[in-house]
């Protein structure tokens, strides 16, 4: 509080005491970043409505590569399309109101369904329903994994009916004499389940 003269010598009004208050940090923000680093994301981009001195010591204790502060959702939406212009593909994580805009405007938007608005959930392409951060790091290494199982599937069908296609144009023989189509047909069905079950790899290693 403030009193209205010194009381030592009543030359002005001196303090007695000073309260403060500062965003926190989430603890797992940082190991976040981290994990995303390693699975290939090139750079981290804090954009936030704070004053920039907030920004700017959130952005220290994080690690994030890039700090913006003072935004307005239309300036989020600015620097958004400067960093796609800059980097290519560009996902933003968000969950409120003020997000919306950038969630719809980056290549990717993802929101934190556990704390986030409905415009902002509305607006994302991925809605995480929990607002635990360790929740990216595994979102982006099962998208990952999961463009691998489609190239891969992709190969082994086409691969399979191109061999036996050409197999049965061609008179390829058989221990059992010429290679027919309906022979053939059968093969390409058989690739349909080595197909499926590549895909259940993807059900290994779930989140509890």
């Amino acid at each position: 509080r403030w009193s209205s003269a010194s009381p030592g010598n009543g030359s002005g009004p001196v303090g007695w005491g000073v309260i403060a208050a500062a965003d926190q940090v989430r603890p797992a923000a940082a190991p976040t970043l981290a994990s995303l680093k390693r699975l290939g994301i090139r750079s981290a981009v804090l954009l936030s409505g704070d004053s920039p001195p907030t920004v700017e010591v959130i952005a220290r204790r994080t690690g994030v590569d890039e700090h913006f502060g003072g935004l307005l959702p239309e300036d989020k939406v600015r620097v958004i399309g400067a960093l796609e212009q800059r980097h290519g593909d560009v996902a933003m994580v968000g969950d409120g109101v003020n997000d919306a805009p950038a969630l719809a405007r980056a290549t990717v938007g993802i929101a934190m369904g556990g704390i986030g608005s409905d415009a902002a959930m509305e607006s994302a392409d991925i809605v995480l329903m929990s607002d635990d951060l360790t929740a990216l790091p595994y979102a982006v290494s099962l998208a990952q994994r999961a463009r691998r199982v489609v190239i891969q599937n992709v190969s082994i069908a086409a691969g399979v009916m191109l061999v036996l296609v050409t197999m049965v144009f061609i008179g390829a023989q058989t221990p059992f004499g010429a290679l027919k189509l309906p022979v053939a047909v059968s093969g390409h069905e058989g690739s349909t389940v080595v197909v499926i079950l590549n895909g259940l790899r993807l059900l290994r290693g779930r989140r509890g």
